[in-house]
């Protein structure tokens, strides 16, 4: 029989779902994405995406189950991100799976968004243990070490911003729109690393900081503008983005060593960021371990991500009772206690 899993994923501004059937074939995928609406605020509106969400859910539901060509009858499980995400955009899409679980007698599954991020890479190639996670995102950066499936183990995280909120915040500050990381990205392969900026130390090994360098960006930015001086905006994307990454892998890549890492991975939004992805290739090439680099379609949220994790958790019977609430600040390493 086969495994059909219909995957919804409402964490942030995109509304998706997808139909994944036997974790092979990815029968529809459908995203409704806001960012025009939040462009305008300089970074997403909890509020607005609550509403919009409401408002596309149905629409893309309706669109997936088309391009599938299939009934509702005919799914096997509803899966869900649960969290981490807005409060709000979460409830939008947990509840319209609660409603399909409960109206179609369907076994509902709860999935961990940055869990749905890391799985993400298996649509180009099966994980290989042991597997080391780098994830980047606007709300996330953890390095996480997997032994085998569904297992993560957390060696290093943010004490303070994510890399991906750093990107951000640098953006707004020299007048780029959002979203940051995109528009430094484009200026950066336009400018050249003239403006030093520090890269803050950390006690523990894998740990780090990034509110170090935003404010070190804000005050440089502030500091010329009192003097009357230019800002090289193209120079300064390249000074940022290039002290940004050099410092995540400057640290990740040692736990390849010290883990007898057999694969390396991106994750999250910052991972579609061009500089990561041609450093990361660079600094391994020499090493016997495989770099999966994600297609840039499955950086942004999606719920093929999510589906994928929804097909591994549906043969170990991780489903979760209808009186499930959303959970905004879910540990990765509790994605099993809901």
């Amino acid at each position: 029989m086969d495994k059909i899993i219909l995957a919804i994923e409402s964490s942030c501004d995109e509304t998706a779902i997808a139909i994944l059937k036997n974790n092979t074939e990815l029968l529809a995928n459908v995203v409704s994405t806001q960012i025009s609406v939040h462009q305008k605020y300089g970074g997403v509106m909890p509020e607005i995406a609550s509403r919009l969400h409401v408002e596309n859910v149905g629409v893309v539901l309706k669109e997936a189950l088309e391009q599938a060509q299939i009934t509702m009858d005919e799914v096997s499980a509803i899966a869900v991100t649960v969290g981490p995400g807005l409060i709000g955009a979460l409830l939008v899409g947990l509840q319209t799976a609660k409603t399909l679980a409960l109206m179609y007698h369907k076994p509902l599954i709860p999935v961990h968004h940055l869990t749905g991020h890391i799985y993400a890479n298996e649509y180009v190639s099966p994980l290989k243990f042991p597997c080391l996670a780098i994830v980047v995102s606007g709300g996330n950066t953890e390095l996480v070490v997997m032994e085998n499936h569904l297992s993560f183990k957390i060696i290093g995280e943010t004490r303070d911003d994510a890399i991906g909120e750093a990107f951000d915040k640098v953006a707004r500050v020299v007048g780029l729109p959002y979203p940051g990381g995109v528009s430094i990205d484009k200026l950066a392969k336009l400018g050249k690393h003239n403006y030093k900026l520090p890269r803050p130390i950390v006690d523990s090994k894998y740990d780090y900081s990034y509110s170090g360098i935003k404010t070190a960006v804000i005050n440089l930015v502030n500091n010329l503008h009192q003097k009357g001086e230019e800002v090289i905006v193209e120079d300064l994307a390249c000074s940022f983005q290039e002290t940004a990454i050099d410092l995540l892998l400057d640290k990740a890549l040692p736990a390849v060593d010290e883990f007898n890492v057999k694969q390396v991975v991106l994750a999250g939004g910052v991972s579609a960021n061009s500089y990561l992805r041609s450093q990361i290739v660079e600094r391994l090439k020499d090493k016997s371990v495989e770099v999966i680099i994600p297609p840039i379609w499955c950086t942004t949220d999606n719920a093929a991500m999510i589906a994928k994790v929804g097909s591994y958790l549906y043969e170990e019977k991780v489903f979760a009772p209808l009186s499930i609430s959303a959970n905004p600040s879910w540990k990765l390493e509790d994605f099993r206690k809901f």
